[in-house]
């Protein structure tokens, strides 16, 4: 399988420090065991590689000492552990490691965030930095094609997404299948797997109707009646939907303007692939009605992915008012306010009227095929 260089190598290198932690959370498949094998190949001294999945991990942590530990680590200087929130009170355990054996540096993976997040989180204060891993994006994948190839192969991706093992795919069909696969096999099943959630059918449905909705402001009552649960229930799976990597939520931008919708959110999914499995629509972008949806939704992706890259500290909204004036995706850093507009077809359109009467120092551009690489770096 090729492999494809992944941005986020060099700054959790640098971050891969003596008596610290580091932590990668992603989606499953997004590459995160084949990034932390290629983060062991850069080790300069003797390293001990464990999978969380092995039972026998589970086992050879469980004795809680100092003296275990420095028993299994013996000369390694380097802990990796991948799927690390399988292993019960893993975040005791490294907290221990971290304050006792002087030198050790230690990077893990995990594929759900409220796991490890659970796991992890107050142990391990001070202690670790934490990096997601999303598919592959543009500015991954443009490193390896031809310029010629890149307007078909956008096409693709706004289709059949950016997961690695797709980029080795050549027929469609197999894409389809394994997209499939993934939602059902994969995605779900850490959803499952969260204690309490046992209605597989209700989470897709969920999904199907976000899908659907994509771009658009959801109502948590609208969508409970419509899979007749509670609005606290709806929330509770969407945050959980979140927390695996397979939504996030836009919020609405105001500065306290009466005109100005805030209350509602966006729901965007992170990879157009599982989106188009959801709903099981693959066809061309040149016969689908919702082109405008997936080149919304692929680009705000990119956008997310580009700021973590960068290590960019910005506030990502949606605007519209009431009378239906809106841009699709508004940045807020360094005391500055950005405004957006995502178009397939357009390259020119003026700012709202009421966005430049409540925000004249803003700026405004549209984002269209013909300058979006620049906006992704």
């Amino acid at each position: 399988m090729r492999y494809i260089d992944r941005e986020i190598l060099p700054s959790v290198l640098k971050k891969l420090q003596p008596n610290k932690v580091v932590v990668i959370l992603g989606a499953r498949r997004t590459g995160k065991t084949v990034l932390l094998k290629e983060i062991v190949k850069t080790a300069d001294q003797p390293c001990l590689f464990l999978n969380g999945e092995d039972f026998n991990t589970s086992l050879l942590l469980s004795a809680r000492s100092v003296e275990n530990y420095r028993q299994l680590l013996g000369s390694s200087k380097y802990l990796f552990i991948d799927e690390a929130q399988k292993i019960p009170d893993i975040g005791s355990i490294l907290k221990l490691m971290v304050d006792e054996l002087p030198g050790l540096r230690i990077a893990i993976t995990g594929s759900s965030a409220f796991d490890l997040g659970n796991l992890t989180g107050e142990p391990l204060t001070g202690r670790k930095q934490t990096f997601n891993l999303f598919a592959l994006s543009e500015r991954e994948l443009r490193k390896t094609e031809r310029l010629t190839d890149q307007p078909d192969l956008l096409k693709e991706r706004l289709v059949f997404g950016c997961y690695p093992e797709l980029v080795n795919m050549a027929d469609k069909s197999d894409k389809k299948d394994y997209l499939n696969e993934l939602v059902n096999s994969y995605l779900l099943k850490d959803i499952l797997a969260y204690e309490g959630i046992r209605h597989s059918g209700k989470i897709f449905n969920l999904l199907r109707l976000l899908a659907y909705q994509t771009g658009n402001e959801v109502s948590y009552n609208e969508l409970g009646n419509n899979l007749s649960m509670s609005k606290n229930t709806v929330e509770k799976y969407l945050d959980l939907l979140s927390q695996v990597f397979v939504l996030h939520k836009v919020e609405g931008f105001s500065r306290n303007l009466r005109k100005e919708v805030t209350k509602s959110s966006k729901w965007y999914f992170y990879d157009n692939g599982i989106r188009n499995a959801v709903i099981a629509s693959f066809q061309p972008v040149e016969l689908r009605n919702d082109i405008g949806q997936l080149w919304e939704s692929y680009l705000i992706s990119e956008r997310i992915k580009f700021q973590h890259f960068k290590h960019t500290r910005t506030n990502n909204f949606f605007w519209r008012t009431y009378d239906r004036q809106e841009i699709d995706w508004v940045e807020e850093r360094d005391g500055t306010i950005h405004g957006f507009e995502l178009k397939w077809t357009e390259s020119k359109a003026a700012a709202p009227v009421a966005w430049r009467n409540a925000y004249p120092e803003a700026s405004f551009t549209v984002i269209s095929r013909e300058n979006y690489s620049h906006w992704l770096g």
